[in-house]
């Protein structure tokens, strides 16, 4: 153990990477979170007696982020982008910050039509705009080996994090998220965009190095199963455009195994945001759909102590799997032990505690 999560925070102009200020007085007003696939917020302080001379300018909305630095092992966390900044009688100043992937919902995604495209093509081409007039974003996108399907105009006005959003949850869909590294010469960070295979984000495996345990790191727990309308079915449905006989549709795709075993047909239908036009796109969102809901949702979510619990961004990291193991609790009172993939996380230096959010996933 390395003792508690103490962060350096450090102000960066937000196109360059190149750190401002360090600003040794900015405090955590809730946690630190991220999840895969999706932008997170959060809020700070910046008590003004401690903060450098270049505060306003480290700190200014929609030009700056915020990184913060794990002192114990000199690796950034995650990255702030700042878009609130109030301040006024009060001796410190509230700044409110969202995730690099909130940036991808302020940029429309490039137009285009694939068919058989590898996946990352079609992610890297429709992100294309991130790389102009944009924060240091760098992509990290190898060929997924998976062809793919779609197709999005100008006139869709679809922004990239929901195109890319999209494509993830299709069947078999490419992973991604957004990490913050020190660039090359340690003056500031840069953004790497990973794109990966389906359930290739992170180290998936059925012997994970890092593991929650109770007792021990582990405070509190929940397991949380469900099956409510939109997280459970055995079989579904995607629509697109059209009414009535001529509206578009995809094949019903049915949990077979889940049915001949005895579950009973619950149905689910929805619409796709842009797979209206294009049967191949609604069949992979119909059946990547039936994938995640057939025995419904299983999650994890474990509250720990942050200076006794693996390191985050050292021994773990999103997208990684993680081992929870339960000796005996009110649930398990005989114990339990599971391996199951973070998707999320959420870390409160101040609380001294961290939360990683873990879903189990169907093969």
């Amino acid at each position: 153990m390395i003792g508690p999560v103490i962060l350096d925070w450090y102000g960066c102009d937000l196109h360059s990477g190149q750190i401002v200020a360090e600003l040794p007085a900015l405090s955590t007003d809730q946690a630190l979170s991220r999840k895969l696939g999706a932008s997170t917020t959060s809020s700070l302080t910046l008590a003004l007696d401690g903060a450098p001379a270049g505060w306003e300018s480290a700190t200014t909305p929609g030009r700056t982020m915020l990184v913060p630095v794990d002192r114990a092992t000199g690796q950034p966390v995650t990255a702030g982008i700042v878009l609130t900044r109030a301040g006024g009688t009060d001796p410190a100043l509230s700044l409110g910050i969202a995730s690099p992937e909130a940036y991808m919902d302020r940029r429309y995604a490039a137009a285009g039509t694939w068919v058989g495209a590898d996946q990352a093509v079609i992610l890297t081409t429709t992100a294309g705009p991130l790389l102009t007039q944009a924060p240091p974003f760098v992509f990290d996108a190898p060929g997924t080996g998976t062809p793919a399907s779609y197709s999005v105009a100008d006139g869709d006005d679809r922004t990239i994090l929901s195109v890319w959003q999209e494509l993830m949850d299709q069947d078999a869909g490419p992973e991604w998220t957004v990490d913050v590294r020190w660039n090359a010469s340690r003056t500031g960070f840069e953004l790497p965009v990973r794109v990966r295979a389906a359930s290739g984000i992170g180290n998936v495996t059925t012997t994970p190095m890092a593991v929650f345990d109770l007792p021990g790191c582990i405070s509190a727990y929940t397991l949380t199963e469900s099956y409510e309308d939109g997280k459970g079915a055995t079989t579904v449905r995607a629509y697109g455009d059209g009414e009535g006989d001529a509206r578009l549709r995809s094949a019903d795709h049915s949990a077979d195994a889940l049915l001949a075993a005895g579950y009973a047909l619950w149905e689910y239908r929805f619409t796709p945001a842009s797979a209206t036009t294009d049967p191949v796109a609604l069949d992979a969102s119909a059946a990547g759909t039936l994938t995640a809901m057939a025995t419904g949702s299983t999650v994890w979510d474990v509250t720990a102590t942050a200076s006794a619990a693996p390191r985050l961004g050292q021994d773990w990291a999103l997208g990684d799997s993680i081992g929870v193991q339960i000796a005996r609790s009110p649930r398990h009172p005989g114990g339990a032990a599971t391996v199951a993939r973070c998707w999320a996380w959420e870390l409160d230096p101040a609380a001294d505690t961290v939360r990683p959010v873990l879903v189990q996933e169907e093969t």
